[in-house]
Parts: C-alpha cells; structure tokens; sequence
C-alpha cells in the first residue's frame, strides 16, 4: 500500500493523476523490469521503486531536457532523455530486450503548463513554442506563419477537432500577411471573435491542442511507442496508458483491442482475434470526484489497461 504522505505524490513539477489506479495497474513483480516512458517529475517512478525489490529494474523515459532535475538517485534506475518513440533502440544500449510492464502519462506536466516561456497554457502571454523537446526546430510559431491555408485547416479539424477549422485558418492567414503573428496572445486576439460566446477557454484550448499535437508529432509518435510496448512485454506483462483527449484514447483503445489502430478485426482460422494484447478494462478508468475537485486537470484523464497474451 502506497504511503499519502510520501512527497512524490505531489511535486512542484507535477501533481500525478490516479497515481494509486496505475501503480496497481501495472502488478509490479518486486524482481522485474518496468518502463515510465513519460518520467516527467518523477511521480510514477517513484512509486514504482517503492514496490521494486533490489533486483528490479526501472528506465524512465522523456523528451524535455527540464525533467532532468527529478532524476532518481536509485541504482535501479535509469533516466533516458529521449522521446519514447524510439523505445526499443534505446534499451537495446542497457541489453534491455523484454519488459514486465510500462506506462504512460501522455498529458502535459503542471511545470509545463505553468512555465510561461514554454506556450503550453493561453493563461500567459508568451512566445508560441508547444516544444516538448526544445532542441528540435519546429514550434508553433512555425506553423502559425509559415503552414499554408490548406495545412492549418486540417490541423485544426484533425487535431482540433473543431467545426470552424477553415475560418480560423483563413482568419491567420489574413492577419499575417499583414503582420506576423508571435505570442500566444496575439494568436488568440487573431482569432478571438470565431468563440463562442462563453466558451471560449474551451475554444483556445482546443486550437492549441491541434498545435501541440502538430508540433511534436504526438500521434504518430505514440502509434510507435504502443507497437513497440507490446513487442518488449514478456507474457503477461502489463501496459497501462493514460490519455486527456479523445484523440488519443481512440488509438490506445482500438490498439489494445484490435493490435490496430483502424479498429478492424484480424482472426485466425479458429476464429479468434489477433492482437498481441488483451483488454483488461473494457471501459477507461477514470478519476474520483475527489481527486477531480483536488486536482481539476485529472477530470479529462482516461487510464486503461492491457496484458501481454
């Protein structure tokens, strides 16, 4: 049983969402080898090390130069600054070929969202970034300035999932080429009068999904994780993912499902479904009310589970 007043369950960096649910989730085996391929502030892999005996194992996995600064000082443990679409490349440098369990808190952490200079959050008035690797090129100010009329379009339908993607890639598209468009303020002045009236944080949230989502490959790169996590999972390994938005949940669903993404059914002769994974919560576990009302960010969360066949 997990202590509450152990301080890795909330940190300045990061405030772990049903952090209880996905610990239980993952069946630690004291003597086996995990992933947390979204380390962040260190939260699940704290938490994972307090159930690992001395033979156990533990990488962590992220992208952001800035989560060094929660790197465990653990022997058990291994930091790896690196996007966690290239997993299995990654471990074969430890000889790492097979895994107990992994997983994945795909949402953006609290530090990145309250880090003004990084753009996650229309609260402040910064530069448009949405990097979660501030070492690659493209940001959303690329996208924003550079991307033609047709390309935001569908950026912000795919991504965005919103009904009036083409006024808003035409109402950029005007306004840039008079002047450039630079701060997430100046976006969202850009196109503040395509709101609905009273929702409109939901709008601008939603517009800056479509970009993060673009800016960092999001989609793509988690197709790639979830074949290559159920490629390194030993029998009966687990795999737990927890995702913010439809998008997402949609291709772990389908994946965890079907061993797709399209949902098509696959069956062998006998009649029984090919996939590599088995579904052991057919409908998304979600958060409490109590820690909804504690922690507001946890009300769009969606954690499901599968096992290794």
């Amino acid at each position: 049983m997990l202590k509450q007043q152990k301080n890795y369950l909330k940190t300045e960096y990061h405030n772990p969402v049903m952090l209880r649910e996905c610990i239980d989730a993952l069946n630690i085996n004291p003597k086996g080898c995990y992933i947390d391929v979204t380390f962040g502030g260190g939260g699940h892999s704290n938490a994972i090390l307090e159930k690992l005996g001395q033979e156990g194992r533990l990488y962590g996995f992220d992208q952001d130069k800035d989560t060094k600064q929660n790197i465990i000082d653990d022997k058990r443990f291994v930091f790896i600054n690196s996007n966690f679409s290239s997993l299995k490349d990654n471990l074969r440098l430890y000889r790492e070929f097979s895994v107990d369990g992994i997983i994945a808190d795909l949402g953006v952490s609290s530090f990145q969202i309250d880090t003004p200079q990084r753009g996650f959050s229309t609260r402040f008035d910064a530069p448009l970034d949405l990097r979660m690797n501030n070492n690659q090129i493209l940001n959303a100010s690329n996208i924003i300035n550079q991307y033609d009329e047709k390309d935001l379009r569908r950026i912000f339908k795919d991504y965005g999932e919103l009904h009036n993607a083409y006024q808003i890639a035409k109402k950029i598209v005007e306004h840039r080429a008079v002047t450039s468009i630079n701060t997430t303020f100046e976006l969202k002045e850009t196109i503040s009068n395509l709101a609905i009236k009273g929702e409109e944080n939901k709008f601008y949230a939603m517009v800056f999904q479509a970009l993060r989502i673009e800016v960092n490959d999001e989609l793509e790169n988690l197709k790639k994780m979830l074949i290559q996590s159920a490629e390194l999972l030993n029998s009966k390994g687990r795999l737990v993912v927890m995702s913010y938005h439809s998008l997402e949940d949609r291709l772990v669903k389908n994946f965890f499902k079907y061993g797709n993404f399209e949902a098509k059914p696959e069956k062998d002769f006998y009649g029984n479904m090919i996939s590599p994974l088995e579904m052991l919560s057919k409908k998304p576990i979600m958060a409490t009310n109590e820690e909804q009302e504690r922690n507001p960010r946890s009300r769009s969360a969606k954690l499901r589970i599968a096992q290794k066949k």
